[in-house]
């Protein structure tokens, strides 16, 4: 089984972070080769600005991030980019996020999250984190229903497989990777 960490990315009240995020571990979890663990930054106590020293809620995410062997980031696209409590959660780590692959489920309200997700392969990658080519977006205005929850159409669906297909591999290989030759940065 591969550990994968799903990171909800928005703290923000009224959020559909956290439907989008549910909808998509719940089909992962539907996966006899993964282990889906949910990383919601809104249950962090995060400090307002960075601190000199860390903190119990940093430690903890670190360690969180430390033991997965893949991500799946769900964001919202704000602005062309992603929320600014996801990049400090992604700044709290570094060693832990190295060799490790990383995919993306985005959404936003008349766009599928597709500058948001670019904006992060360029985080990820100065992390040196591999991000998986295939990404899930959702535009929520025509691909949600009344609750915020995604439909499940073929498209989708197929979308969401071929992501963790890619994500699935990436991870095994990686975890193999670092298992026989430390990574060194």
């Amino acid at each position: 089984m591969l550990g994968v960490s799903v990171i909800l990315g928005s703290t923000r009240d009224g959020r559909a972070c956290d439907t989008v995020g549910r909808w998509f571990a719940g089909l992962a979890r539907g996966r006899a080769d993964v282990a889906v663990e949910v990383l919601d930054l809104a249950g962090y106590a995060f400090p307002g600005s960075y601190p000199g020293t860390a903190t119990p809620a940093m430690r903890e995410f670190t360690a969180a991030v430390g033991s997965a062997d893949a991500f799946v980031v769900v964001t919202p696209e704000y602005h062309r980019s992603f929320p600014a409590p996801l990049k400090q959660a992604i700044d709290y780590a570094y060693d832990e996020w190295h060799a490790k692959p990383v995919g993306f489920v985005s959404y936003g309200c008349g766009s599928t999250g597709f500058y948001a997700v670019e904006q992060l392969r360029t985080v990820f990658g100065a992390l040196h984190a591999v991000t998986v080519r295939d990404w899930v977006g959702l535009d929520l205005l025509a691909d949600a229903d009344g609750d915020g929850c995604p439909r499940d159409t073929d498209g989708r669906l197929r979308a969401v497989a071929t992501m963790l297909d890619q994500l699935t591999w990436w991870g095994r290989a990686l975890r193999d990777a670092r298992l026989a030759h430390p990574y060194v940065s």
